[in-house]
């Protein structure tokens, strides 16, 4: 790891005060006990509680066009769809709901952004505490003191980062609706807002009922989005030491470089893989002139870092097309941000095991640093119980739904890995299917942050080892 300052200091505090500050809970006779809570109960009730209110609301009267209000099922989807920032819909959001029903949703998605970057940062920069006497040193020095207020500049920092991307995007976004659509002041600057927090949270809700295909060849509106929605991506720790050391790479951390190279080679990959298979298809990019073509590839190849707008028909894509978005939105973005799946680290981290393997080399380096063998195992499982999770939530929604297996992966995949894309499906899906779904949006949202955490900060010293053996493998 590294001993930057920018990470060291949230090491520090987290090594002493995290468990005993925010997961304390108090005993019978009132005073305060240490013994740890599981993370994955503390936030799961907040966010189930969050997605309760948000149903609720959602189900009055006035949050839906025409008489009556939403069913408890499509409150709840859609609440939770917008809390899990993920984007997908069993009702087309901007004609079934109305100015107060988006403006819940819109809250939703803030919420539910700040609410995992914040604990992501808290919980995945604990690790921090088991690494080098330097960084503490380095970190007592800067943070002076050590209290209450470090959670409050974490959150802080949060708080700052996200709304100063937020406005930035929304301003460029505001002018051009207003300027090149002749949108009045008032509707410009809400759609603005609305769709550059949308796509900050990588949360792919829009307010047009056909996502953002009618702006297809609009350079200004697509790259806002795509500069926006890869910041989200990126993740709180990186942004801030970005921030801090843009210009100087050598004080990056092995967490930042993982992010970074694994986000520009995916994105890359991503465009050229689309654009490739679409080129020609008359029922997305073949109408196109070459330069709409291209920024169509590469709006899509960023909305698989789980953001969920589209610029072209996604259910008329070659299904070659959806198997690689497949895998795109199972890796996801970078952890401790807005983005969902197994996290770019993860797959990064493999990719390096693997290639160590072939070389046949003793250790796994990355980027001049040696990995922890800790690491390997918290990235295998990681993976491997991913796999099994979309895998068996895929064979469970064929058994209720009589669509096709690339449909249904894809919009299994959709919801774990919090993107938003749909094979067009998810309102035709029978209740029970949709169900599946919303688990599969709270798992896939918190489920790889609380348990890779709760995998990195276990201990279980043995006394004892046993004798090695080895199997044949392969």
């Amino acid at each position: 790891m590294s001993d930057s300052p920018t990470v060291s200091w949230l090491g520090c505090f987290i090594d002493h005060y995290y468990w005993r500050v925010l997961f304390a809970r108090a005993t019978r006779d009132g005073s305060t006990s240490t013994r740890r809570l599981r993370p994955v109960q503390v936030i799961f009730l907040g966010f189930f509680g969050a997605g309760i209110v948000g149903a609720g609301l959602l189900m009055l009267p006035v949050a839906k066009t025409g008489p009556g209000g939403a069913s408890f099922l499509e409150a709840l989807f859609t609440a939770t769809s917008a809390l899990c920032v993920t984007g997908l819909v069993v009702v087309d959001t901007p004609t079934y709901w109305t100015g107060f029903g988006q403006a819940v949703i819109l809250a939703l998605i803030q919420v539910g952004g700040f609410g995992v970057m914040t604990f992501a940062s808290v919980v995945g920069l604990a690790v921090l505490r088991r690494f080098s006497l330097r960084s503490r040193l380095v970190a007592a020095a800067e943070v002076k003191s050590l209290g209450l207020e470090g959670v409050g500049s974490l959150v802080r920092g949060v708080v700052l980062i996200s709304l100063t991307i937020e406005a930035a995007a929304a301003i460029i976004l505001t002018a051009q609706f207003a300027i090149a659509y002749g949108y009045g002041f008032g509707e410009a600057v809400w759609l603005g807002v609305f769709h550059s927090v949308s796509s900050f949270n990588n949360a792919g809700f829009a307010l047009y009922s056909d996502s953002m295909m009618r702006y297809v060849a609009d350079p200004v509106i697509c790259l806002t989005m795509s500069a926006a929605i890869i910041l989200g991506g990126l993740g709180f720790p990186v942004l801030v030491q970005l921030r801090r050391h843009l210009r100087e790479p050598r004080l990056w951390s092995m967490h930042t470089r993982l992010v970074l190279w694994g986000t520009i080679l995916l994105l890359v990959l991503g465009a050229v893989y689309v654009t490739a298979l679409e080129w020609a298809n008359p029922r997305t990019l073949g109408p196109l002139e070459w330069p709409a073509k291209l920024l169509a590839g590469f709006f899509q190849s960023v909305q698989t870092r789980t953001a969920g707008f589209n610029s072209v028909d996604i259910t008329q894509l070659h299904e070659a097309t959806w198997f690689g978005m497949d895998a795109l939105m199972f890796i996801g973005g970078g952890p401790a941000g807005t983005a969902g799946g197994i996290k770019i680290t993860t797959f990064g981290v493999l990719l390096f095991i693997i290639i160590a393997e072939l070389r046949g080399d003793g250790v796994v380096n990355v980027f001049g640093k040696r990995l922890s063998r800790a690491v390997h195992r918290q990235a295998i499982t990681v993976a491997l119980l991913a796999v099994a999770l979309v895998a068996g939530s895929t064979g469970l929604m064929l058994l209720v739904t009589d669509h096709p297996l690339d449909k249904v992966l894809f919009e299994v995949t959709s919801a774990f890995g919090t993107v938003g894309l749909s094979a067009g499906i998810t309102a035709d899906i029978p209740p029970i299917g949709q169900v599946l779904l919303i688990l599969l949006m709270f798992i896939g949202r918190l489920g790889p942050i609380t348990f890779a955490s709760a995998l990195a900060l276990r201990e279980r010293r043995l006394l004892y080892e046993l004798p090695k053996e080895r199997p044949i493998i392969g």
